[in-house]
């Protein structure tokens, strides 16, 4: 993984190249759609309340468990016991990104959704209540884990959401094979560039054209850089968004020409 030095260089990089997020210029019917209504959405949900209260709980629990690492390792920890309050600080996706991820599901209304790396079950909390009509699978290798996730849906009275437990490479095949399509997926979890593409070529198996796929952390590490590089450039992949900490994915068949996006966020 790059350091946070790199990571700082990185991210201003990106930041001077990439477009402002205002939708001046974008000739992309569907990209101006999604940039007006979607990224700079600004309203204020009332879940949000709620599930960010969750966090804070989460930050302050100094509650240690056990967590087998089947990924790319954590920046924070290198041993498997660990403080809840240190999983919520480090792992979960940060209030601006798990709350775009929402607007992305409340504006387009997916059915089946797939998540990656279900954690402590804050992002698929933002998931459940964008659309409480989707059919929500969630999967987590770490036992104790995926329990103080079922937990927190518990509290937040979230019924529409399944946790699958074990190691994406065993589970995940099994998973698919059940789905009639994926219509938006989130993965979130091994960050090493041969597991990644595994799971987009096994997602692409149910995936049409408006699946909306996320991947985390696209610039975490050389591997993830050039996993994202290779996912751009499949020849099912119709458009990119790259937003530094998560990169989009869509397969709309209608568009004809290839088109990658950098925009500020």
């Amino acid at each position: 993984m790059y350091s946070s030095f790199q990571l700082a260089i990185k991210y201003l990089r990106y930041w001077l190249g990439a477009s402002n997020g205002k939708g001046h210029g974008v000739h992309s019917p569907f990209m101006f759609e999604f940039i007006t209504n979607v990224l700079n959405d600004k309203r204020e949900f009332d879940c949000f309340r709620y599930i960010e209260l969750l966090r804070e709980e989460l930050k302050n629990n100094h509650t240690e468990i056990n967590v087998p690492d089947f990924g790319a390792g954590s920046r924070m920890q290198l041993n498997n016991k660990r403080k809840i309050s240190a999983i919520a600080k480090s792992s979960l996706k940060p209030k601006k990104y798990s709350q775009l991820i929402f607007r992305i599901v409340h504006y387009y209304k997916p059915e089946n959704i797939l998540e990656l790396g279900t954690s402590l079950g804050i992002t698929t909390s933002y998931l459940s209540f964008a659309n409480p009509n989707a059919k929500i699978i969630t999967m987590e290798g770490a036992q104790q884990v995926a329990y103080i996730a079922q937990k927190n849906f518990n509290q937040l009275y979230l019924s529409n959401i399944q946790i699958v437990e074990g190691n994406f490479d065993q589970t995940l095949p099994a998973v698919i094979s059940q789905l009639p399509t994926v219509n938006f997926a989130f993965i979130d979890g091994n960050h090493r560039k041969q597991p990644t593409l595994n799971y987009f070529h096994q997602l692409l198996a149910k995936v049409n054209e408006s699946t909306i796929l996320i991947f985390d952390d696209i610039h975490w590490s050389i591997e993830m850089e050039a996993s994202w590089e290779e996912i751009k450039n499949h020849p099912s992949v119709t458009l990119t968004i790259d937003l530094f900490f998560i990169g989009i994915v869509f397969f709309r068949t209608e568009q004809k020409t290839k088109q990658h996006f950098s925009i500020r966020f």
